[in-house]
C-alpha cells in the first residue's frame, strides 16, 4: 500500500508539471501525440530556457530540496531514455514523456524516503529492545541460594492442600534451610476454599511464633501409565517439563539425570507471566494429608488397597501464588483500566509462548496465578502446561491424521479452527492464535461477566458452531478498543484474527498511547519519538521505586518485546475502530 500511494503520488506531481508544459489535460502518461506547447516557440523545449549554451533552468516545480538529487537523476534518464523507449513505443519524444519519467522518479523518491523512515524506526525499536530485554528478566527464584538443593522429597517440609486437578495434586511446602528473610507472596485475604498462600486455621498464629511460612508449592502428578522408573515417567510427562529452568533439570538424588532428547519437548525461555518450574525430581508417593479422601484411586497399592497408582511418580517445585485468577475474581472487581492490564498480561505470556513455538491448549481462570504488587494489583502468571503442545520436530502444526490425535484440554476453551478440524491424511491444525483466542474468552470473566462458553441455556456459546453476532456486548465501562480487540480475538477465522503481539500492542498503545493515536498525521518518525519518551520514562520510574509496580512491568514488556511492524498494525487497527465509532 505504501509503495501504491508513493507512485500514485509521483504520477501527481507528474501530471501538474504537464499540465505546466502543455496547458492541456489528458495526456500526462504520453498516450497521444501532443501539439506544441502553449506559450512556447515551436522547436523549443518546454520548461527550460531557451538558447545555445543556456543554463537550463526549470519553471515552477517546487520541489523540496531532499528531492533534488532526483529531479537531477531523473531529468538525465529521461534524456537518455526517451528517444529509445518512448519515441519507440508510443512516437512520443516531447515534454508528456519526460513528465512519465518526473513522475516515475518522484515516485521512486518518496519510496526512498518512506523507506529511509522505516530503516530509522527499525533501528530504534531494536536498540530500545536491547535495553528493556536485559531488565524484564524475571528476577531471582526463591532456590537460587540453593542450588543444587531440593532434588529429594525428603528436603521439604509439606503443608496443607493448596488443590487438585484431573493429574495432579498441589501443596504448599517450604524447605528448612531456606533464608529466615525469604519473601512470602502476599495474600490476598479472604478467599472462598483452599488456594495457594491463604492461611490455614491457626497457621497464622504458627508463623507469628516463628514458624517457617510456604513460600513454595510442590506438585505431584498422578502416575497410573507411566510405570515406576525414572526415565519412563520423565519422559511420559515430560510436557510438565517445558517451563521448567534449566537448574530444575540438573538431576535427581539416586535417579537418572534427565537428558533432553533433539525431538522431545521444548524448554520454554523464562518469562514473568509464565510459570518457572524450579525443580522437578522422581521419589516415591507419600501419603499427605487429605490423599485418602481426595484421590484414594491414583494412590498405589501400598498406600490404598483398591488404588491404581504406581509407587513412584514427578515432583514439580514451584513458586507459591496467594490464588487462581477464578479465586480473584470471585472476590475482587477490578476497575477497567486494571482488567485490561490483566488481559494484557495474558496476550503478552501467550505471545512468548507463540514466539517459542509453544501452544498451551488449556487455559482457563483456573490455570492461572495471580499475587499482587505492593500497590495490591494483581500480576498473572500462565500454568499447568501438561497439555501444551511443545514439539520441537512441528512446532505449532500438528498433524491431524485421525481422532486419536490429542488436540489439548478444556473443550469449551478451545478455538474454532480446533474444535472444528477434521482428520485427514494432511490436515493440520494451526495453533499459533488459538491460545490468543482463549484470551478473548477470559476477557468476558476479567471484566466482570460470565464466560459465554461457559454459560447455560440460550446464553451458552460453543466454539464449533458460536457466530460473532451472538457474542455478548461488554460493558460500556469497558473502554471501546478493549471491546473491539475481544470480538477481534473471538472472530471464527484465525486469518481475521490478530496475533497475540499485535493484539498485545494494541492494549499497550490504547493505555498510554493517546498522544500518538491523536495525532492526525501519524508518522514512523513520531512514533519513535513516542517510543523514546516512554523508555526514558519507564527506566526513572523503575529506578525512582524499590518494587517494580504492575504498570511499570508491562510498559518495560512492551518496550522489551518491542517491534516497528507489529507496532504499525495495532496502531492502524485502532485507528479504523477508532475512525469506524
Amino acid at each position: 500500500m505504501a509503495v501504491r500511494q508513493a507512485l500514485g503520488r509521483g504520477l501527481q506531481l507528474g501530471r501538474e508539471l504537464l499540465l505546466r508544459f502543455t496547458g492541456k489535460p489528458g495526456r500526462a502518461y504520453g498516450l497521444g501525440r501532443p501539439g506544441p506547447a502553449a506559450g512556447c516557440v515551436r522547436g523549443e523545449r518546454p520548461g527550460w530556457a531557451a538558447g545555445p549554451g543556456a543554463e537550463p533552468r526549470r519553471i515552477g516545480l517546487g520541489l523540496p530540496n531532499r528531492l533534488r538529487f532526483f529531479r537531477q537523476s531523473v531529468a538525465g534518464l529521461a534524456a537518455r531514455l526517451q528517444r529509445q523507449f518512448l519515441v519507440r513505443a508510443w512516437g512520443c519524444a516531447g515534454p508528456c514523456g519526460r513528465a512519465v519519467f518526473l513522475a516515475f522518479g518522484l515516485g521512486l523518491s518518496l519510496i526512498e524516503e518512506k523507506q529511509a523512515e522505516s530503516r530509522r524506526a527499525v533501528s530504534a525499536c531494536q536498540e530500545i529492545q536491547a535495553i528493556f530485554t536485559q531488565k524484564s528478566k524475571p528476577g531471582p527464584d526463591p532456590l537460587d541460594t540453593r542450588r543444587w538443593q531440593g532434588f529429594r522429597l525428603e528436603e521439604y517440609l509439606i503443608g496443607q492442600s493448596i488443590g487438585k486437578g484431573c493429574s495432579a495434586a498441589v501443596y504448599e511446602a517450604t524447605m528448612p534451610t531456606l533464608p529466615q528473610n525469604l519473601e512470602v507472596t502476599k495474600s490476598t485475604g479472604s478467599l472462598p476454599g483452599r488456594g495457594p498462600g491463604t492461611s490455614a486455621p491457626g497457621e497464622e498464629q504458627e508463623q507469628a511464633l516463628g514458624a517457617p511460612a510456604f513460600p513454595l508449592a510442590i506438585k505431584m502428578m498422578w502416575n497410573i501409565s507411566a510405570g515406576s522408573s525414572s526415565e519412563a515417567i520423565l519422559n511420559t510427562m515430560s510436557q510438565e517439563l517445558v517451563p521448567a529452568s534449566r537448574v530444575a533439570l540438573a538431576g535427581e538424588y539416586g535417579a537418572v539425570t534427565y537428558r533432553k532428547s533433539k525431538r522431545g519437548p521444548k524448554q520454554l525461555a523464562p518469562h514473568p507471566n509464565i510459570i518457572r518450574v524450579l525443580r522437578a525430581f522422581t521419589s516415591s508417593v507419600p501419603l499427605l494429608p487429605g490423599a485418602l479422601v481426595d484421590y484414594p484411586d491414583v494412590l498405589p497399592p501400598r498406600l490404598h488397597p483398591e488404588g491404581l497408582g504406581h509407587g513412584r511418580t514427578l515432583f514439580l517445585v514451584m513458586k507459591n501464588y496467594p490464588c487462581t485468577l477464578r479465586q480473584y475474581l470471585r472476590v475482587n472487581t477490578p476497575s477497567p483500566r486494571l482488567a485490561t492490564m490483566m488481559m494484557l498480561q495474558l496476550l503478552e505470556g501467550v505471545d512468548h509462548l507463540v514466539q517459542q513455538g509453544i501452544a498451551h491448549r488449556d487455559l482457563k481462570s483456573d490455570n492461572i496465578l495471580v499475587e499482587l504488587d505492593p500497590d495490591g494489583c494483581p500480576w498473572l502468571v500462565i500454568a499447568d502446561f501438561g497439555c501444551c503442545l511443545a514439539d520441537e520436530s512441528i512446532g505449532l502444526q500438528l498433524p491431524f491424521s485421525s481422532w486419536y490425535v490429542d488436540r489439548g484440554g478444556n473443550g469449551c476453551l478451545m478455538a474454532p479452527e480446533v474444535s472444528t478440524a477434521r482428520p485427514g491424511p494432511r490436515a493440520v491444525i494451526d495453533y499459533s492464535k488459538a491460545d490468543a483466542w482463549a484470551v478473548g474468552a477470559i476477557a468476558y470473566e476479567i471484566f466482570g461477566l460470565v464466560n459465554p462458553f461457559y454459560s447455560q441455556g440460550k446464553a451458552h456459546l460453543e466454539s464449533r458452531s458460536y457466530q460473532e453476532a451472538q457474542l455478548p456486548a461488554l460493558p460500556e465501562s469497558v473502554p471501546p478498543d478493549v471491546r473491539q480487540l475481544v470480538r477481534a480475538l473471538l472472530q471464527r477465522e484465525a486469518s481475521k484474527r490478530p496475533s497475540a503481539r499485535v493484539a498485545a500492542n494494541v492494549l499497550h498503545l490504547s493505555l498510554w498511547g493517546e498522544q500518538i493515536l491523536a495525532l492526525k498525521n501519524l508518522k514512523l518518525d513520531k512514533m519513535v519519538g513516542w517510543l523514546l519518551q516512554q523508555s526514558a520514562a519507564t527506566l526513572l520510574a523503575n529506578r525512582l521505586t524499590e518494587k517494580c509496580c504492575v504498570e511499570t512491568k508491562m510498559k518495560m514488556l512492551f518496550l522489551a518485546n518491542l517491534e516497528c511492524e507489529t507496532l504499525c498494525q495495532a496502531a492502524l487497527l485502532l485507528c479504523s475502530w477508532r475512525a469506524a465509532l
